[in-house]
């Protein structure tokens, strides 16, 4: 391991976490003078968003967003990006902090320009994450079509005889397997934590059979397949047989307010699924979908309007009521729900294809906490003290948001991060 110190700069501070809200908080500082170390533990900027097919409220493409952030990025001499590291400790306090961070390898050097030959000689198959493991890809890999920095990666799984092979092939000397884990101490005079959210574990959702029914996937799965990057090129195929599905079901819901699991509304999965009914809409025009709820929340004027829409549709119908039971019918891979309508009282029995579960989003600081001192409600998320100052939570480590809210939020704590430079400045 080496070890850099960086020279403290005045006026510096940090943002760890680079998903759509980190991005924001970054560039908000940078652009008003301030010098801004953005730390992400992926290889890639982008977060939840560069996963996505559409995002609200225009329902643009990842692209429309990312592309100009990413722009502003490079414009920017007061940003510096690092990626795969992760905050190790934090000492210090508002105005004056000494942030260790720790990088891992890439294996890649900035000579790399994401031609591609590295995958096409490498034999090594891993999982891959970015779909949520629904196909593989091989050991030397780009993130995604729009990675940022736009630079392979060779995964430590890869064999020996790949590691030579890659390093043949490379013409642009790109291939260092000699990279270490790095350290760096960085002086800043405040933080913003923008670490973001992961989905809920549906496994531990014990009734609605996620991992042992092939045909049960959860809402980001669905995003992926709709994604034309995704693990089926765009298209929503019934994971056990590649079947186009006539019919789909989704569970509101699903480990959301519910005291078992998450206490709390996630705020964005009612919206996801009525988006997610037109992709399907847009596939299969005759498909007929069922969307099982306790209560819809469509915050807004505008996804009120989206929400009246859908119900127009003939082939979209709304059951309020919590889907309760799952099993699979031997042989066919369909699934039989049990659900009781909590307006008629009847207990309801249906068949589909397929059924997505609207998991909520949990924040990632709910499962590792960063090794600092910051106060978090019972659910993980970070509350920010303002009366201290110096560290801040915004987008989803504050609270469930989409990408609209998570935005302003940012913008206010980049904001607060900089009246903490200028007050103790």
């Amino acid at each position: 391991m080496t070890t850099d110190n960086l020279a403290p700069v005045s006026g510096s501070l940090m943002v760890v976490g680079g998903g759509i809200s980190g991005l924001t908080t970054a560039l908000e500082a940078a652009e008003m003078g301030y010098e801004v170390f953005l730390v992400e533990k992926e290889a890639s900027l982008g977060g939840r968003v560069s996963q996505l097919k559409h995002y609200f409220p225009k329902l643009c493409p990842p692209t429309c967003g990312l592309e100009i952030n990413y722009r502003r990025i490079k414009d920017n001499k007061n940003i510096k990006v690092f990626t795969m590291s992760e905050v190790q400790n934090v000492d210090g306090s508002a105005g004056d902090y000494t942030v260790t961070v720790k990088t891992a390898p890439r294996y890649v050097n900035e000579n790399c320009t994401a031609c591609g030959e590295c995958a096409k000689v490498c034999d090594t198959e891993i999982s891959n994450e970015f779909n949520f493991g629904m196909d593989r890809r091989k050991a030397a890999y780009l993130p995604h079509n729009m990675a940022f920095p736009m630079r392979y990666i060779m995964d430590p799984a890869m064999s020996t005889d790949d590691r030579d092979k890659i390093k043949d092939v490379c013409k642009y000397e790109a291939i260092d397997f000699d990279m270490e884990e790095k350290t760096l101490d960085l002086k800043v005079g405040a933080i913003v934590w923008n670490t973001g959210w992961t989905p809920y574990d549906a496994t531990k959702i014990d009734n609605l059979g996620f991992g042992r029914y092939q045909n049960v996937v959860t809402n980001m799965m669905l995003e992926r397949m709709a994604s034309s990057n995704g693990p089926t090129a765009g298209k929503i195929l019934r994971p056990s047989d590649d079947k186009e599905p006539e019919t789909i079901a989704f569970a509101q819901c699903a480990g959301s307010r519910d005291e078992n699991h998450l206490h709390y509304c996630s705020y964005i999965c009612c919206m996801a699924s009525l988006k997610h009914a037109t992709y399907l809409r847009a596939q299969y025009p005759d498909a007929k979908i069922y969307i099982y709820y306790i209560d819809l929340r469509t915050p807004g004027l505008k996804y009120e309007n989206f929400y009246a829409k859908l119900k127009e549709d003939e082939n979209i119908f709304f059951v309020k009521g919590k889907v309760a039971e799952v099993s699979e019918e031997e042989g066919s891979g369909n699934l039989n729900l049990v659900a009781e309508d909590t307006i008629s009282g009847e207990k309801i029995r249906q068949t589909v294809d397929m059924l997505i579960l609207a998991t909520g989003m949990q924040p990632n600081t709910a499962i590792d906490k960063p090794n600092v001192e910051l106060n978090y409600n019972e659910d993980g998320f970070i509350i920010n003290d303002f009366s201290k100052g110096g560290m801040f939570a915004a987008g989803c480590a504050n609270k469930p948001a989409d990408v609209v809210t998570s935005n302003q939020n940012a913008t206010g704590m980049a904001l607060k991060a900089i009246h903490t430079l200028v007050r103790r400045g």
